[in-house]
């Protein structure tokens, strides 16, 4: 039974290592991170191996769960790297805002969040989303809807302080 449930846990990560380290990488901008989260995903995974019924589905949440973790840990380095350049000069009108749409997309809620990132950037068809978060094709639908238009006003108001 351990031989058998070691060979799978092989199989799905040479099946799926390549294609959620490859996503990573697109959401990190930098191989080693990216690395260090799809492993950590199938760690997590392994942990759990015999409690998960949607092995994909527990990776690319973890993963997307890391990266999210990941981007608050580099705002919060950028905030401290800010503060102190600020002290050494001042500016009139302040930082502008951010109109980074990486920002954007981890400013929006888990529920809008995830589907976001699994449609976009990992490129799975809506169908698969709907499967590896367990919810429905027309909510998925409804959620990439909802963080367009989020992530729309985002972007005018930004671009609008930037004029």
């Amino acid at each position: 039974m351990k031989r058998s449930r070691e060979r799978a846990a092989s199989e799905l990560f040479a099946a799926l290592y390549p294609r959620l380290a490859g996503w990573c990488r697109r959401l990190v901008d930098d191989d080693e991170t990216a690395h260090e989260i799809a492993s950590e995903a199938f760690t997590r995974l392994w942990a759990r191996w015999t409690s998960v019924a949607e092995p994909q589905g527990f990776l690319y949440v973890t993963a997307a769960n890391l990266v999210r973790d990941h981007w608050r840990k580099l705002e919060r380095e950028r905030r401290a790297v800010h503060r102190v350049t600020a002290e050494a000069a001042v500016r009139p009108h302040g930082e502008p805002a951010d109109p980074s749409v990486r920002m954007l997309v981890q400013s929006l809620p888990e529920r809008l969040r995830v589907p976001i990132l699994l449609h976009y950037y990992a490129d799975m068809p809506i169908r698969e989303v709907a499967s590896v978060t367990g919810r429905k094709e027309g909510t998925v639908k409804a959620d990439l809807h909802a963080a367009r238009e989020l992530l729309r006003a985002h972007l005018r108001r930004s671009l609008d302080h930037t004029l």
